[in-house]
């Protein structure tokens, strides 16, 4: 039985190394780092690494159940995927243990609760966002390309995907910015 450690942060500016310690004291001989978002699993090269490693009798070591996806859909189906190799999750902070009927019960409610912190968030974010745009504040991205900018390589005889390729842009926002000064 090989115990399989998975540590994951959302973003580039956090450490993992509290995990990493956790998980060397569960027994890990191999801990993969990620720092991605857990609102999905794709683009996540260090979970797909894990999940085709994975061997029966192995097990899925994690702090918790929220380092593996934020969605019960996502942790229910890399749950399917390590019980169909024939191995376990177990998590060090938190009674989960997907051999056992109870730990598996316990698994499916945390996952619930992680997906509603995830919509909760959403929510407060969005309410921000509109209250700062109805007082004046939130304005979005400034523009990087001006419409003259555009308007001069349009007069130029370039067509949107030239001009698109000369400042760097996508072709949508040359049709953007052409359609305000048409």
């Amino acid at each position: 039985m090989t115990k399989i450690g998975y540590a994951r942060v959302s973003t580039t500016d956090q450490d993992n190394a509290i995990q990493v310690v956790a998980l060397k004291a569960a027994g890990c001989d191999i801990i993969r780092e990620e720092k991605a978002s857990g609102t999905t699993t794709k683009g996540r090269t260090e979970l797909a690494t894990v999940l085709d490693f994975i061997r029966a009798g192995d097990v899925l070591v994690v702090t918790r159940v929220d380092r593996l996806a934020r969605s019960v859909g996502d942790l229910q189906t890399i749950v399917r995927m390590v019980g169909d190799k024939g191995a376990a999750l177990q998590a060090t902070e938190q009674p989960v243990d997907t051999s056992t009927a109870t730990g598996k019960a316990f698994f499916d409610m945390l996952g619930v609760f992680a997906e509603f912190e995830t919509n909760l968030r959403r929510e407060r974010q969005m309410e921000g966002i509109a209250r700062a745009k109805a007082e004046g504040v939130y304005k979005g991205r400034k523009p990087t390309i001006g419409t003259d900018d555009v308007r001069l390589l349009r007069d130029q005889g370039l067509g949107a995907t030239a001009i698109a390729k000369t400042l760097g842009i996508g072709r949508a926002s040359v049709y953007r910015l052409l359609a305000g000064t048409a």
